[in-house]
């Protein structure tokens, strides 16, 4: 089982009960997570690869266009879990994974900065300036960005208040690729604002996600947009916080990503009989997902275990947001869309395009791309 190094001490515990119960060993091997889903691809086409990986639920599409995961009945089991989760693992009316986890972002705010929330990402950006301007912090606003990619992901939530989705959805509610929600007019109007808010300071291409993390966590900024994956450091580091919606730009509600993480079972794999009944009967068990929860600070998507780990409110208001979001799409032509999608949204940032020009030619540039 590929499994990256921050969820595998989480399942050794469900390896030893699977191997006393049944005899069979699970090894875990460690993957860079960057390189996992491709690798497997390429594996698993070549007739190699493990039985089982890790991964969230956007490498659907993916997967099954190459076909190299295979279906999973969860059959009773399915009712166990949360619906969203349940939903994001299915692509074209099979299931394809195990959930075990949900995460979305919020805006995470130090209440020792600033007691009181705000709503909207202008009074945002104010807010953090005031704290800056009185020498309490040094960053009005914090967010990870790549230095090559931007991140699209984390500012997805505010562009949603535009009206401007990365796709739109059809009656179904799937996610129809031939309609481009980026170039719905308010994507120019998000690009206009965060032009603006870049040349206020609150977006800056040198913070990247560990930078962004280590300031908050010393205290340097009221505000970091993240996910609960960088709570358990917060909580250590002795930071006071409370978890906000997402900011509004626009004038619509923001919608951030869902993102399901889970296991999936490859379509060649070598013991299928063996990787089905790890997972849906140790994998699913209520010990397994509490300890995935305690690893790695995600939402659990057993709803038992989520009720268990709602009593803590940082992640029952998680659990909150999350419902206000959408599954990130899991159809092949998302990945035609990152990297003019974050390349540019880099550049408005660095103020070396201009927002109003920009923002269209890279919609030109992704529908060419999807349209193959």
């Amino acid at each position: 089982m590929w499994v990256d190094a921050e969820r595998a001490p989480a399942l050794k515990d469900a390896v030893a009960s699977f191997k006393e119960d049944k005899g069979v060993e699970v090894k875990l091997v460690i993957k860079d997570f960057q390189a996992a889903r491709d690798d497997f691809i390429t594996q698993v086409s070549a007739g190699k690869g493990p039985d089982l990986i890790v991964g969230p639920h956007d490498w659907v599409g993916k997967f099954v266009q190459n076909g190299v995961v295979a279906p999973l009945e969860l059959g009773d089991k399915a009712s166990q879990f949360e619906d969203a989760a349940v939903q994001a693992m299915t692509f074209e009316g099979k299931t394809y994974g195990l959930p075990y986890a949900i995460e979305n972002v919020a805006l995470v705010r130090n209440t020792a900065l600033l007691p009181e929330p705000t709503a909207t990402m202008d009074d945002v950006v104010a807010a953090g300036k005031k704290v800056v301007d009185s020498g309490k912090a040094k960053y009005p606003f914090l967010v990870g960005l790549d230095p090559k990619q931007g991140d699209p992901y984390h500012l997805y939530g505010i562009q949603t208040s535009y009206g401007a989705p990365v796709f739109e959805r059809n009656a179904e509610g799937d996610y129809d690729p031939t309609k481009l929600g980026l170039g719905n007019p308010g994507g120019v109007e998000f690009a206009k604002d965060l032009a603006a808010w870049s040349k206020a300071g609150a977006f800056n291409a040198n913070i990247t996600g560990d930078i962004a993390k280590d300031a908050f966590n010393k205290g340097e900024s009221p505000y970091f947009l993240t996910g609960p994956w960088n709570i358990p450091d917060m909580q250590k580091a002795g930071i006071e916080i409370a978890i906000d919606p997402i900011p509004t730009g626009g004038s619509e509600a923001a919608t951030p990503f869902i993102g399901v993480n889970g296991f999936f079972i490859s379509a060649k794999a070598k013991n299928a009989l063996a990787a089905s009944e790890f997972a849906l009967n140790y994998l699913s068990t209520e010990d397994a997902q509490d300890a995935l929860f305690a690893q790695g600070g995600r939402p659990p998507a057993l709803k038992a275990s989520f009720e268990k780990a709602a009593s803590d409110p940082i992640v029952a208001a998680f659990g909150e947001i999350g419902k206000t979001g959408a599954p990130m799409p899991a159809i092949a032509q998302m990945d035609a869309v990152w990297a003019d999608w974050g390349a540019t949204e880099l550049d408005i940032i660095k103020g070396k395009a201009n927002p109003a020009q920009a923002w269209p030619k890279m919609v030109t540039s992704v529908q060419a791309k999807v349209a193959g």
